[in-house]
């Protein structure tokens, strides 16, 4: 990517000096992260309700830190600003309003309007403070334990948690939480992967302008980030924890449908191409 000349976003927040961390068992990014994971697909659990578990303590926070002045904060912030240029126009153009996020910075772990996570979780997007939560050390485990390395392949990931903020300022989310208190484990499953795809393939839409727009990629960066989107899909997660597939307890959709839809909104640039939930077919 040809990101060192991109516009830098003043919506990141950098953590990463905090003392984030309760008073539980600290659980750090590389080992406890696919501890985790393994755990909580082979029983069927969310990998947040473990770590509340092993982490039930309160955290607290000392005051903001000094800001920690590396390349990797700056491409966070390059990419965090061409979504928001991305964005923006077309919320224009359907007559709404884009609210730009914030994307919080951790190490370790991190509390939240959604509560007290650890790293194991990965990134995630937070509806109820509307902000991105990234621990840098993420991006090695995406390169060296999923296989997807290269700084697309990161852009990818910030730019799915954006189209999770998104759906959160289109009612998508509120609608899909609302909808799966009515419904079984498995009928909620199939909703949420509805979701995830919708958010892969919003970012495919802002990679499509990151190109088109702003020349921001370059040649194999594509190739880089239908790597990412096969790297975490379910399927493939799940036979590397315990050798075989569930397709019913899948959350985010099987590496193929991940590839499919970001290369749908790579490809059209277009919002209205998202449609996962009216798709009969994903």
């Amino acid at each position: 990517m040809k990101w060192q000349r991109g516009r830098r976003s003043d919506n990141v927040i950098d953590r990463r000096g905090a003392s984030g961390g309760g008073r539980g068992l600290p659980i750090k990014g590389g080992i406890g992260m696919l501890a985790v994971v393994v755990v909580g697909m082979y029983f069927g659990v969310d990998p947040s309700t473990l770590l509340s578990m092993l982490g039930s303590s309160e955290p607290t926070e000392s005051a903001a830190p000094a800001p920690i002045d590396d390349t990797a904060s700056d491409f966070v912030r390059v990419v965090l600003a061409d979504t928001e240029d991305t964005w923006r126009p077309i919320f224009q153009k359907m007559g709404q309003t884009y609210e730009e996020p914030r994307l919080v910075l951790f190490r370790d772990s991190v509390r939240s309007a959604c509560g007290f996570q650890s790293a194991a979780v990965g990134p995630f997007y937070c509806p109820g403070d509307r902000q991105v939560y990234l621990d840098l050390g993420f991006f090695d485990e995406l390169s060296r334990r999923f296989g997807a390395p290269g700084d697309f392949a990161q852009a990818y990931v910030i730019a799915h948690e954006i189209g999770h903020h998104v759906q959160t300022l289109t009612g998508v989310s509120a609608k899909v939480h609302a909808a799966r208190r009515g419904m079984s484990k498995a009928d909620g499953n199939a909703l949420s992967v509805r979701q995830e795809l919708q958010a892969d393939c919003y970012s495919g839409v802002w990679a499509h302008h990151a190109s088109r727009s702003r020349d921001l990629l370059e040649k194999g960066d594509v190739e880089e980030g239908l790597r990412a989107a096969a790297a975490i899909g379910d399927d493939r997660l799940q036979k590397q924890a315990r050798g075989y597939v569930s397709p019913e307890s899948f959350t985010h959709g099987s590496s193929e449908q991940r590839v499919r839809w970001f290369r749908r909104g790579l490809e059209t640039g277009a919002f209205e191409s998202c449609d996962t939930f009216g798709s009969a077919s994903l």
